[in-house]
């Protein structure tokens, strides 16, 4: 008798919402006001590229793209089912939710692995 994956889903969800309420603040703040508005100066584009090429910062990257991913399909999936009242299509949107982040997902490894 097969295990349920829901609680593993649920644990993503958690994940990728604790790292859109405690890293996107953080992101969002340097790279839309603190930058622009020239509080901190802007870092080269050697630099960016250097700090890119690290592994951490790779992983980094694809876990702020990642986890939100599936927290969004999650928070989805579920809107749909309760608020629209959909729960006749259930595999229909499994597929469409989680294929989502899925592909999203898989389209940031690819990009973010294969950065020359």
């Amino acid at each position: 008798m097969g295990r349920p994956i829901t609680p593993f889903l649920w644990l993503l969800f958690s994940v990728g919402g604790t790292v859109s309420a405690l890293l996107f603040p953080v992101h969002l703040f340097l790279t839309g006001l603190a930058i622009p508005l020239g509080w901190i100066d802007p870092p080269r584009y050697e630099a960016l590229i250097g700090l890119l090429r690290h592994p951490i910062t790779r992983l980094y990257l694809f876990v702020i793209i990642a986890f939100p991913l599936v927290h969004w399909a999650h928070r989805f999936r579920y809107t749909l089912y309760d608020g629209l009242q959909i729960k006749h299509l259930t595999a229909l949107i499994v597929v469409f939710c989680y294929g989502a982040a899925l592909v999203g997902s898989a389209a940031a490894a690819y990009l973010l692995w294969n950065i020359p």
